[in-house]
C-alpha cells in the first residue's frame, strides 16, 4: 500500500484514510435537534454513529484495475474500472455522497474517506464519461 501523501499513480496501490467529518456532524446536529423533537433527532445521531462505525471498520483501496472495499483484512466488494459507466460526488464544497454506476448496478457511498484522495483517484483511474 502507498500513502496518500506522494504523488499517486494508476499503477500503485491507494488506500484512501477516513475522514470523520460527516459522522461527526450528523452526530452533534442529531442531539440539539432530540431536544426539540426526539423522534428526528436520534435517528439523525444514530445514523452518524453508524458512519462513525463504518469510517473505522472499512477500506477503501484504489488498485490498477479495480475499486476494492475492506473490513479489516477481508475483501468485501470488489468494483472494477472497466464495468464503471459513471462516477460524482455530490455537493463539492462539503463532499457528503460518491455515487458511481456500473454496467449493472447504482452506488451510492457516503463520504467517509479523504475526498481529495477519493477524487484524485477517480479522475485518474476512470475519468468520467
Amino acid at each position: 500500500m502507498t500513502s496518500t501523501t506522494s504523488p499517486i499513480t494508476p499503477t500503485q496501490t491507494v488506500e484512501l484514510s477516513p475522514s470523520y467529518t460527516l459522522p461527526l456532524v450528523l452526530i452533534l446536529l442529531g442531539f440539539p435537534i432530540s431536544l426539540i423533537k426526539i423522534w428526528a433527532g436520534f435517528p439523525i445521531a444514530l445514523f452518524g454513529l453508524f458512519l462513525m462505525f463504518q469510517a473505522v471498520t472499512l477500506r477503501l483501496q484504489f488498485t490498477d484495475t479495480s475499486l476494492d472495499i475492506y473490513r479489516s483484512d477481508t475483501l468485501i466488494r470488489r468494483f472494477p474500472y472497466q464495468d464503471w459507466l459513471n462516477w460524482r460526488i455530490f455537493w463539492t464544497p462539503v463532499p457528503i455522497l460518491f455515487y458511481f454506476k456500473e454496467v449493472k448496478s447504482i452506488h451510492f457511498l457516503p463520504i467517509i474517506f479523504d475526498p481529495k484522495t477519493l477524487k484524485t483517484c477517480l479522475e485518474e483511474r476512470c475519468p468520467r464519461i
